[in-house]
């Protein structure tokens, strides 16, 4: 039996991993931050108490990754076949608020654990959670051999992991592989993050729950994904007789200013777009009868807030994942139109609503059979 550790096992990845190793037989062991309250919420369908569940395949640890003393008696003592490191701080916009915190989780975290694995001496196989986010302004489509433009905290904190792993792959022969997965999204997502805003901030206006949905720049292109396809790589990368560099994506690229034109007809809703003096506003030109209840046409749903600018921004970003697809023949079943009604579907039921189920069904045709998806 295999045995792996993974950092970030509460988010939106780490849930998916989690979930996806042990459907394939692995023991899996969670590192997880001390806090007063629990943030577990994501793998409360998984995890069974040791004590009265000796049997349990999931264990959690408490640590951080700051911690490089915790993390080497931590992989000593579990001595994991293969780590998963996809904790970080994960928010672009926040980065440029807090950017030495993120430096110290997101960047110098993975050369602690890089370290642990060195000093301990064991063998095992890491996979380091890179980010899109590294291309900053370089020209699209962006391949493994595309040149690094970081363009936030957030990115060059993934871009010092990125050449970390790279470093220590080559000086000390560590099985240590990069994928660089582009923006990918599932019900899961964090609610901070934009398409889970979107489709979240929606059900809730259907619903009589919020009046409207603020947001940034919308014009900023992204190719975007669903996360449990994207999960399934970071495995396979693994097993892989060398370990390599993996640009992952659909190869499509869209406006965040779509992703809210789809969401909205998709529920039911048409919008129009207005200029303002201070941005942009999206109004409600026509709607279903069915959802009439708590939002009428000519009101305002969708608004503009400087807040949500980034101090630099990302115009496009779009992968070209020939590389994989050729090596493992890998191509995305879920695009853009289909994520967009599955995070609807599940948003909406979610607050109580009936979802429209075209997303639902089309994740029965995917195989991804071993998750809930929610």
């Amino acid at each position: 039996m295999k045995i792996a550790l993974i950092t970030g096992i509460t988010g939106q990845d780490g849930s998916y991993l989690a979930e996806y190793l042990l459907s394939l037989g692995y023991e899996v062991h969670g590192l997880i931050r001390r806090a007063s309250t629990f943030n577990t919420h994501r793998i409360e369908h998984l995890y069974k108490d040791p004590k009265n569940y000796p049997e349990t395949k999931l264990k959690l640890h408490y640590g951080d990754l700051t911690d490089s003393g915790q993390l080497t008696d931590l992989i000593y003592n579990i001595k994991p076949d293969e780590i998963y490191n996809l904790g970080a701080q994960t928010h672009i916009r926040v980065s440029f608020d807090m950017p030495e915190y993120t430096g110290n989780v997101s960047a110098l975290g993975t050369v602690r654990l890089l370290e642990a694995i060195r000093r301990s001496g064991i063998k095992t196989r890491f996979y380091q959670a890179s980010s899109s986010e590294m291309f900053g302004e370089s020209t699209a489509p962006q391949s493994e051999q595309t040149p690094f433009k970081p363009n936030s905290p957030y990115a060059i904190s993934k871009l010092f992991s990125y050449w970390s792993v790279v470093n220590y792959r080559k000086a000390y022969k560590l099985f240590a592989s990069n994928g660089i997965f582009f923006n990918h999204e599932s019900p899961r997502r964090g609610e901070i993050f934009v398409t889970r805003k979107i489709t979240r901030a929606l059900a809730r206006i259907i619903k009589g729950e919020q009046k409207t949905l603020f947001l940034g720049n919308i014009d900023a292109k992204r190719d975007w994904g669903y996360a449990p396809e994207y999960i399934e790589l970071m495995q396979k990368i693994l097993q892989l007789d060398s370990p390599d560099d993996f640009v992952v994506g659909t190869g499509e690229s869209h406006k965040v200013s779509e992703f809210l034109e789809k969401a909205f007809a998709y529920c039911g809703i048409e919008i129009e777009w207005k200029q303002k003096h201070n941005g942009y506003s999206g109004i409600i030109k026509s709607l279903e009868k069915d959802i009439q209840d708590f939002i009428k046409t000519g009101q305002e749903v969708i608004c503009f807030d400087k807040k949500y600018i980034r101090p630099a921004d990302v115009p496009e970003l779009v992968a070209d994942f020939s590389k994989i697809k050729k090596l493992l023949n890998w191509e995305p079943k879920i695009k853009f139109a289909d994520l967009v009604k599955i995070m609807c579907d599940f948003d909406l039921l979610a607050v109580g609503l009936k979802p429209k189920m075209q997303g639902i069904r089309r994740l029965e045709d995917t195989g991804l059979n071993w998750t809930n998806h929610k």
